[in-house]
């Protein structure tokens, strides 16, 4: 058996390891000279920082990828202990972590805290509802406002009002069906389960995983190798390269974003052009330097604050970052603020990081990024039409769940697959 990817972000490096370990041959190809996609580490002014997710849990997948590496003495690890907060009605307000916690924290008032406790008396969530109106429905408006909105809608930098909670609440379905309600799992992720695996980067930064994968792993993997086309012809897939040549698969897996996906399969899979509607937020990712020496993830912003900013993740406090957090501004409902210049966009971050923690910052580096997040709207019904050969696969943050271990966990399952058919 032998099998294609196209790309070389962290699943397609994560899929080309898992089919080496099986004895798979393989072969990834990196349109661009380096690998990791989306994870993009970079040393501004001798300090890390991240152009990318700021961090990720150390699942089990993660942790055997780490170790087969040799990337087990570079990791840092977060306190997952450390509080998060919430800038709510002018002040920071931390989320309740714990069953005391619940009932002294002032992001709920009273009636709110007992209108939670009632979710297992409603109806399971629907497929067709938006996020913020299963949350609204299930744990009371409040909750919904104070703690699962600024939470859910500053992640995914969308508006949870637009979020069909079919397109990025897969999990939470699952959840409901094992335990009866979604008390219990939201409380379990809420205090810190045992089962929660610890909040982790490496010393140089996320992109370390993704280079070490790429090194152990440099004879299956092309860079600066963009492909033209993707077609099944019989019981093979043809990749065609920009250059020209051609290669043969068994299968070949999709780990580009969707637009660059659409063009690959525009010839062979002509109704794959709609993944060219699905729709990304922008979003300005803004690292700034200040001493306000805070401890904790961060905090994300209630909507209806009079400010710009998402949310900040606190880089300084969870892996000794030299004073550096990353503040997050755009997203769905603000996507002109990525259009205005860098400086000025450092100046709104800078600003507002002061008026909530009191602290001055300078901006150290900004990056905007006009396709950064899934925006899981209605848009996303259009994966609806797109029907593959079965030799073609789609392994992305738009066909699945984002995030690292998500991605290590959907190229291992493809791997394993793969397996029992060669076999």
């Amino acid at each position: 058996m032998r099998i294609g990817i196209v790309g070389a972000g962290m699943t397609g490096l994560a899929l080309t390891h898992a089919l080496a370990e099986r004895g798979i041959d393989s072969v990834a190809y990196e349109a661009t000279g380096e690998p990791g996609g989306v994870i993009d580490s970079r040393v501004v002014d001798g300090r890390v920082i991240e152009v990318g997710p700021q961090r990720l849990r150390l699942s089990d997948p993660v942790a055997e990828l780490v170790e087969a590496v040799g990337l087990r003495r570079e990791l840092a690890a977060a306190d997952d202990s450390l509080p998060l907060y919430v800038y709510s009605r002018g002040a920071l307000r931390r989320v309740p972590r714990s069953a005391t916690a619940f009932l002294k924290t002032d992001l709920l008032s009273p009636t709110a805290k007992l209108r939670v406790l009632a979710e297992p008396l409603t109806g399971d969530a629907t497929p067709d509802e938006s996020i913020a109106e299963v949350f609204t429905r299930k744990f009371g408006r409040e909750a919904y406002e104070n703690l699962a909105g600024p939470i859910v809608g500053g992640t995914f930098g969308s508006d949870p009002a637009e979020m069909p909670a079919r397109h990025a609440l897969e999990s939470l379905f699952e959840l409901e069906q094992r335990h009866g309600n979604l008390l219990v799992p939201a409380a379990k992720r809420l205090l810190g389960s045992s089962e929660t695996p610890p909040p982790v980067s490496f010393e140089g930064g996320l992109q370390r995983l993704p280079n070490a994968l790429a090194d152990a792993h440099d004879d299956r993997v092309r860079f600066e190798t963009p492909i033209r086309s993707i077609r099944e012809a019989g019981d093979e897939v043809v990749v065609t390269g920009a250059d020209g040549d051609v290669e043969r698969f068994d299968h070949v897996v999709v780990t580009t974003p969707a637009g660059e996906t659409a063009d690959l399969l525009r010839e062979s899979v002509p109704e794959a052009a709609a993944l060219e509607e699905l729709t990304y937020n922008p979003l300005a990712l803004v690292h700034l330097v200040s001493d306000a020496n805070a401890a904790g993830f961060g905090y994300q912003v209630r909507r209806g604050e009079p400010l710009r900013t998402l949310g900040v993740s606190w880089n300084a406090s969870l892996f000794d970052r030299d004073g550096v957090y990353t503040a997050f501004l755009g997203g769905m409902n603000d996507a002109e603020l990525c259009d205005k210049a860098d400086e000025e966009i450092g100046q709104i971050a800078a600003r507002e990081f002061e008026r909530v923690l009191g602290a001055e910052a300078d901006a150290l580096h900004v990056e905007t990024l006009p396709a950064a997040f899934p925006a899981y709207d209605s848009s996303w019904s259009a994966l609806d039409r797109v029907d593959l050969p079965e030799r073609i696969h789609l392994a992305t943050n738009y066909t699945s769940r984002m995030g690292i271990p998500s991605r290590v966990r959907e190229a291992n399952g493809l791997a394993e697959t793969f397996a029992d058919e060669a076999s």
